[in-house]
């Protein structure tokens, strides 16, 4: 299936609108499942043609611009100038209108180079009409492309008086209009050669076959879920099967605010729209029914939830309720297409003195098994190299430690927790107890505090916003303080989400930056970033803050779990996320038997 969608090919919601001189639109043409496609017409001109199934409609690919800005979202226009038109491009998947405008733009650059026919030598040559789609990018396009744009961007030798010169003596003042940020007046811009980014041929990662399979099962319309063991590609699987859904139809979600920010969505219950879902189910549904939620249950066809396996049975069973009866429909989650993902064999749902022999697993409601049609598992580890790591932590997951397990364990009390200034994260169950360790460990560091404070989209949601980000709204640093970071920023040179590094002075000036000496090596001065995060009725909320957090403590995850000791769950998510035996420091051991660990591997 994945190997014929073509990247000169879009199937999505088209509107070809006809613009007065002062750019309004005087007639507008909806086509709800159009086709628009990039090809060459008899002459070899670029040429985009939407189709609405009856009759197609040609736009050369000359003087146009672009407009990209929500491209993320599925959506982009298309203004042909000479013809006064536009097309506005929406609810197309994100992946393939990225990949579309990928082939767009450097296929026209590209062809910069070619002599154009004038339409004197086009009558005389009485070629039959034709329409040919254009060929996958390839590396000479892309070479070309970039000859093309150094050509452009070549700096002009003035030959007589500039026009500055000139004006300036003729007393003239020319008003230079800025051009919009979202808009690329030409699809060259004229930029210095220097800040010209030099194109690449875009190369998609390749999926294995078991992910293939995954997604192939998802775009065949199967409700699925998915799971493996940590390092798999379980978040990067969901994020392609994300970007190949269209965006109007689709929803991300996840049981956790910070697994919902890492997959560009929004939390369960937020979609949901009944509160922690603890209320009756008629009360429930009075809730969902609300105008604001209600629209969220109606136009979702697709509904993602990562880390099911936080999901609890009860919390499962009062969703599919909520579908049938909002949608009225008798189908299953009410004929909303579920991929589900997650591993029950890490994070267990959160409880506080209930009785896990009762419903309580996801997978154990009564709607699961008749609103889930596929079981699908990853197997493949792709985070760890080292097979003997691998193999401890699939023990250790499973909860069957043998003895020599046992032992390679505990010899890693004697690991050096510090190197280059950097100590050890300790892992904790409790996020008070992460607090108080960050708190009182930067307090008997020596020298001055220095205060960072977030800049929020909407500074009256900043409890929305704290729910999902993975900064806090103000950061506190000195110099040895041992951060951590939480965004990529340069995955070449290891400066990667979860990398730990240590504070090791702040630039002079107003803002103070700080600079950090990281695991890896590299030293960066850590500059604001920005995150966006979706709230409810489709609101996008934003924070920019530095992407740090202290680090001597960090949580398992962000709720809190029912003990002290860490389970086996705990125990395998902490390890996965390493890349070998020789970055555990293992301060003490406690046995115990898990019976929500027996429950998982029996009933799943």
């Amino acid at each position: 299936m994945l190997g014929h969608i073509e990247p000169a090919e879009l199937q999505c919601t088209v509107a070809v609108e006809r613009l007065n001189p002062a750019g309004q639109a005087i007639k507008r043409q909806l086509i709800r499942k159009g086709t628009v496609t990039l090809g060459r017409n008899e002459f070899q001109d670029m040429v985009l043609r939407v189709h609405d199934g009856i009759s197609p409609q040609n736009f050369m690919l000359r003087d146009f611009q672009l407009f990209t800005r929500f491209a993320k979202d599925g959506k982009c226009t298309v203004k042909f100038i000479p013809e006064s038109t536009q097309v506005l491009v929406s609810d197309c998947p994100p992946d393939r209108l990225k990949m579309f405008l990928k082939t767009l733009s450097i296929k026209h650059q590209a062809s910069q180079g070619i002599k154009p026919m004038s339409d004197r030598d086009k009558l005389r040559a009485g070629l039959p009409r034709a329409f040919e789609t254009l060929s996958p990018l390839q590396l000479k396009d892309v070479q070309k492309a970039n000859e093309m744009r150094s050509k452009v961007n070549a700096p002009i030798q003035p030959k007589g008086p500039s026009e500055r010169s000139v004006n300036k003596v003729l007393g003239e003042r020319k008003q230079v209009k800025r051009p919009r940020p979202d808009c690329d007046a030409s699809p060259v811009k004229t930029l210095h050669p220097n800040k010209k980014p030099v194109l690449v041929l875009p190369v998609a990662q390749k999926l294995s076959k078991e992910q293939t399979a995954v997604l192939n099962a998802v775009l065949s319309g199967k409700n699925v879920f998915f799971t493996g063991s940590a390092g798999t590609g379980k978040s990067f699987l969901l994020k392609r099967i994300i970007g190949s859904l269209p965006p109007k139809s689709t929803y991300a979600t996840a049981s956790t605010g910070v697994a919902a920010c890492h997959i560009g969505g929004t939390t369960l219950h937020s979609f949901a729209g009944i509160g922690s879902g603890s209320a009756p189910l008629e009360q429930s549904i009075e809730l969902a029914q609300r105008p604001g939620v209600m629209q969220h249950w109606t136009s979702c066809k697709h509904l993602v939830i990562d880390e099911i396996s936080m999901v609890e049975a009860e919390f499962f069973d009062k969703l599919e309720a909520i579908a049938r009866s909002i949608r009225r429909s008798t189908e299953p989650f009410g004929g909303i297409q579920l991929i589900v993902c997650g591993d029950f064999l890490q994070l267990p749902p959160v409880t506080k003195g209930k009785d896990i022999q009762k419903a309580y697993f996801c997978f154990q409601s009564r709607s699961w098994r008749k609103c889930i049609h596929m079981n699908m598992e990853l197997t493949e580890v792709r985070r760890q190299t080292d097979k003997a790591f691998i193999s401890l932590l699939q023990a250790v997951r499973v909860g069957r430690v043998p003895e020599e397990v046992t032992a390679q364990l505990l010899r890693s009390a004697y690991h050096s927790i510090e190197r280059d200034g950097i100590l050890a994260t300790r892992l904790c169950t409790h996020k008070d107890d992460v607090e108080l360790t960050n708190e009182n460990k930067l307090k008997e560091l020596p020298g001055v505090m220095r205060v960072f404070e977030a800049v929020d989209s909407d500074p009256m949601l900043f409890q929305t916003i704290d729910a999902q980000s993975p900064v806090s709204r103000l950061l506190q640093l000195k110099v040895g303080a041992q951060v951590m970071l939480t965004k990529n920023l340069d995955v070449q040179r290891g400066l990667v989400n979860g990398a730990r590094g240590v504070v090791v002075d702040f630039q002079p000036g107003n803002q103070g930056l700080p600079r950090v000496r990281f695991l890896c090596g590299a030293v960066e001065v850590i500059k604001r970033e920005r995150w966006m995060f979706k709230a409810s009725g489709g609101l996008y909320l934003s924070r920019q803050q530095r992407p740090l957090k202290l680090a001597w403590a960090i949580s398992i995850h962000k709720s809190q779990v029912s003990s002290a000791l860490m389970s086996h769950h705990e125990s395998f998510c902490i390890g996965s996320k390493l890349q070998s035996n020789l970055n555990i420091f293992l301060r003490e051991s406690s046995p115990k038997n898990e019976n929500c660990l027996l429950l998982t591997l029996k009933l799943f």
